[in-house]
């Protein structure tokens, strides 16, 4: 079973060369850490930045330099710094090749719930509402289970939805699966986890086509 960084390093092997990217807030953030060498990726931030590179070590970071998540990164040669519209433009505009955001639930039919829980304080949606609206490859990296052990892959989602049927691809510290129009299907499974364990953990229908591959991190 993976970490959170092993979602992570799973995650970014659907990077590819020459993409735009933009990361959520969460797991998705760690992607930029795992991204292959040789090839050229730009990672983009809805708070106005273009050209992010991992995080900082430890004494080198700088206030100044944040993502959207408030965290602190680097930034690549190149990199360029804007306002929200331009960065809100690049969204709505569909420039961005790929996102990778986290979420509480994802729904069989691809509908995504990742901004707000009743009952519980939260500053607003922020750019997970145009993200989904606008981005045409939606990748979700999150947990496959809430805290108390109950699948977050549903039949449909129970919290506010962010998004409808637009989730194409789910990694978890359990499983890569992909969203069809017949349901959730499994693609990889994780180290050291059986296909039962996925099936157990995942209350939506999951499609299971022959024998399903161990991941290769």
């Amino acid at each position: 079973m993976l970490d959170k960084n092993g979602i992570a390093k799973r995650s970014a092997k659907e990077v590819k060369d020459g993409y735009y990217v933009n990361l959520g807030i969460g797991i998705p953030t760690l992607v930029a850490n795992f991204v292959r060498e040789d090839i050229e990726v730009e990672f983009q931030s809805e708070n106005g930045v273009l050209g992010m590179g991992p995080f900082p070590l430890e004494g080198e970071e700088d206030a100044d330099i944040i993502n959207a998540g408030k965290q602190t990164i680097t930034t690549l040669p190149g990199a360029s710094f804007f306002d929200s519209a331009m960065s809100f433009s690049m969204i709505r505009g569909k420039h961005v090749d790929l996102t990778i955001l986290g979420a509480m639930e994802v729904a069989e039919n691809g509908d995504i719930a990742n901004w707000k829980i009743p009952g519980k304080m939260v500053k607003g949606m922020g750019g997970a509402m145009d993200l989904v609206a606008s981005a045409e490859n939606i990748i979700v990296a999150m947990m496959h289970t809430n805290r108390v052990g109950a699948s977050k892959l549903l039949k449909s989602c129970a919290l506010p939805l962010t998004g409808v049927g637009c989730v194409k691809k789910i990694v978890t510290n359990m499983a890569v699966i992909e969203v069809t129009p017949a349901g959730f299907k499994l693609l990889e499974r994780a180290p050291g986890v059986s296909v039962d364990e996925i099936i157990k953990a995942t209350e939506g229908h999951l499609i299971v086509d022959g024998d399903i591959l161990e991941m290769n991190l």
